[in-house]
């Protein structure tokens, strides 16, 4: 499956339940975001993201926790999650 056809999908998704999608980026340096506002009639179901690529950047935007960075390192699941409620939020 190619990356357009997956994006597709998951626009069709949301689309047709009403959802919504916002997204946290580090390592990608905003690339998911520049996908999924490549597609015409992404702004229907995308409110926007954020690229936090340092330990201060995460904390302050997305409210990951100074301990769970130090303690696990950026690239850890247990950040990742904190980015995501973070994006939610």
């Amino acid at each position: 499956m190619t990356t357009q056809s997956t994006l597709q999908q998951i626009a069709a998704i949301l689309t047709q339940r009403k959802l919504t999608l916002a997204t946290a980026e580090s390592c990608t340096g905003g690339l998911i975001s520049h996908l999924i506002t490549n597609m015409a009639g992404s702004s229907a179901y995308y409110v926007g993201g954020v690229v936090a690529y340092s330990y201060d950047a995460k904390e302050r935007l997305l409210g990951v926790h100074h301990g769970t960075l130090y303690d696990h390192g950026a690239v850890s699941r247990e950040v990742a999650i904190e980015m995501a409620h973070g994006a939610r939020r």
